[in-house]
Parts: C-alpha cells; sequence; structure tokens
C-alpha cells in the first residue's frame, strides 16, 4: 500500500473533524479540502504536537483547547467598511428601498469581530434609518461575539478605515462615531443600540425568520459547493420577499438550488434581490 504522506494527513483531517463533530456539534467536513487543512497545519504548528492525529486526544478533553483551536481554523479578517463599493451599493441602491417599510430586520451573518456591523449601523444613521432597524450579528465563536459587542479596536488602521468611510459615501466625518482612548478606539454606545450580538453557526442552527436584508461576505468562500447550497438555502427560508442578500466579491449564488429565485441589483458588489411571491 504505497500511501504518501498527503494521504495520510488527508486521512487524519477527517478523523479529526469526525471527532470535533461528534464531540462538540461543529461541522467543518464541507468546508474546501485545501483551506481546511492548511488551517489545521497551522494551528498544528503553535503546538507541541507533529502529527494532526495528535491533536485529536487534547481537543476532545480540553474545551479551552478546542476554542483555541476554532479561533484559529476561523477566518476573522475584516475592517470597517471593507470594499466601500459595497457599502456605497447598499446605501445608494438598498436603503431607499428599504425606507419603504416601517420596520426593518437586518441579519449579518458571519460578523466576525463587528468592524462591518458598526459599518452598517453609520451608515444606516446617516440615512435616518438606523432607529427603524434591529440589526442582529451572528458569529459561532464567542471570543469573535465578545470583542464585537465590546467595540474596542486597535487605533493603527483607523487611517484606513477613514478612507474607506469616504469611498463609501460616508457623508458625515468618520472620527464622530468613535472616541480614542490610548492605542485603541471605542465605538460610540448609540450605535450598538439596535444591534443584538448572538451565537449562531451556519452549518448546523436554523434560519431566523422575515430579514429585509441578510449580509454575509467572504464567508462562504471557505466551504465546499454542498455547504453553501445549505447556507443559502437558509438565508432564502429567512428572507422575506423582495429582501436583500449581500454576499462577498468571490461569492455567488449562481449555481445553488436557490438562483432562481433572485435578481442581480447590484452585479460587482453581489447584491441579490429575492423575488416577490
Amino acid at each position: 500500500m504505497g500511501m504518501t504522506k498527503d494521504d495520510l494527513e488527508n486521512i487524519e483531517v477527517d478523523l479529526l473533524l469526525d471527532a470535533i463533530l461528534k464531540r462538540y456539534g461543529y461541522d467543518f467536513r464541507n468546508y474546501s479540502a485545501a483551506s481546511r487543512k492548511r488551517r489545521i497545519k497551522h494551528f498544528l504548528s503553535k503546538t507541541r504536537y507533529s502529527r494532526i492525529a495528535e491533536l485529536i486526544p487534547q481537543l476532545l478533553d480540553d474545551k479551552a483547547f478546542f476554542e483555541t483551536f476554532l479561533i484559529n481554523f476561523s477566518i476573522t479578517v475584516t475592517e470597517m467598511f471593507r470594499d466601500p463599493f459595497f457599502h456605497k451599493a447598499i446605501r445608494k441602491k438598498i436603503i431607499p428601498f428599504l425606507k419603504t417599510y416601517p420596520f426593518v430586520k437586518i441579519w449579518h451573518a458571519g460578523c466576525a469581530t463587528g468592524e462591518e456591523v458598526y459599518s452598517m449601523a453609520i451608515t444606516l444613521k446617516e440615512e435616518g434609518l438606523y432607529d427603524r432597524c434591529q440589526i442582529y450579528a451572528t458569529d459561532f465563536i464567542d471570543s469573535a461575539l465578545a470583542k464585537a459587542e465590546e467595540g474596542v479596536y486597535p487605533i493603527e488602521p483607523i487611517k484606513e478605515y477613514t478612507n474607506n468611510y469616504q469611498q463609501a459615501g460616508g457623508t458625515g466625518s468618520f472620527s464622530e462615531y468613535y472616541h480614542s482612548k490610548y492605542d485603541s478606539v471605542i465605538i460610540n454606545r448609540d450605535l450598538k443600540k439596535n444591534i443584538t450580538f448572538a451565537n449562531h453557526n451556519l452549518v448546523i442552527d436554523t434560519s431566523f425568520g422575515e430579514m429585509n436584508l441578510i449580509v454575509c461576505r467572504n464567508v462562504l468562500i471557505y466551504f465546499d459547493k454542498i455547504l453553501q447550497d445549505h447556507v443559502l438555502k437558509l438565508f432564502d427560508n429567512s428572507l422575506i420577499s423582495n429582501g436583500f442578500l449581500g454576499l462577498g466579491t468571490k461569492e455567488s449564488i449562481k449555481f445553488s438550488t436557490v438562483s432562481e429565485n433572485y435578481k442581480e441589483v447590484a452585479v460587482r458588489e453581489r447584491i441579490y434581490q429575492k423575488s416577490a411571491g
């Protein structure tokens, strides 16, 4: 049996992911194979172990170790007004439509540490819609959610965030929305009042009902086609007729089973509208 080191590693990855599913209910088996293996090996390099299979006993026994694994396994690269053209399209094309409703519900799925949620809140505030909105910001990593709810971020990238805000069509001064303390910026409390942060796992949890807008950007790229389709059905079940779905620039609903229910309203920005009825 001429098994390569790569073949053996693939078996170890499968065993590890099966163990996590049975022990904790997190299903990473459908993440893209290259992505999950790369991230597991990166996590392995930070431990005292030399083989992937050696991680399994401690992952099963030690919840804190598993939490650390989760943080490393999940990509939480984010920034304020990331892809400014997306936020500009929300402001110019979507918000005028949302203003026709007496109350608006928005789900920000995979919110990571919250920067893009607060970006949405700022846009809604400037467009006079925030007070009529409820935003649900969810992620499956508790430590990321805690950071999002806290709303305290390093000061270093603030110049870049300010530039993003201006490119996204910001109508005020970005500095109005935070105050600085030492080497951190703290998001203003009034931006938080209509945001509910909650743990939700797109892989195993159920839909959120009656949303006007769902934003889930740069999460689906880490899933394989089966899991992407599962999540898109979840969103479809959670959106009202004429509701909007915003994805990341490398993501699409084109080949999914729900694609015929949607029209693309902003092509470059990957914003779709669910058809009526």
